[in-house]
């Protein structure tokens, strides 16, 4: 199994909007380092659901329930689904990430603008601690 971070601005698809989908296609990425990681992505594979611009917090759980297939609005790109899994107890803020000497070699922290990350075991479990 591995372990993701995607993030999305709430104004434009917020954990609340992917709550009430309950699943739902991710597509729209336009960098290619992070379409490769969306071919990377598995069935089964646990996903942090983070919301950037002003709340700046991981708010949410997902799960990969279909893997990499050719996004619906752009075929030359790839999309998979998601389903939601739970939301956090507390939403885990970026400052509280950034303060955790456990997670200073996360990925989002040296690539911020990418819109889909990779993340170990280790960072996962311990954000989803700090929720508690």
């Amino acid at each position: 199994m591995q372990y993701w971070m995607v993030k999305s601005e709430p104004n434009s698809y917020s954990w609340s909007d992917f709550e009430k989908a309950g699943e739902d296609v991710w597509d729209g990425v336009r960098n290619y380092q992070a379409r490769n990681f969306l071919r990377s992505m598995q069935v089964g594979d646990k996903v942090m659901f983070y919301h950037s611009g002003k709340e700046k917090a991981v708010v949410g759980v997902a799960e990969v329930s279909a893997s990499g297939f050719p996004d619906p609005k752009d075929e030359a790109w790839t999309a998979v689904n998601l389903k939601v899994d739970y939301a956090l107890n507390n939403p885990v803020t970026l400052a509280q990430i950034k303060e955790e000497d456990q997670l200073s070699e996360l990925p989002m922290l040296k690539q911020s603008r990418l819109s889909v990350l990779p993340m170990s075991k280790e960072e996962f479990e311990l954000i989803k601690k700090m929720s508690l």
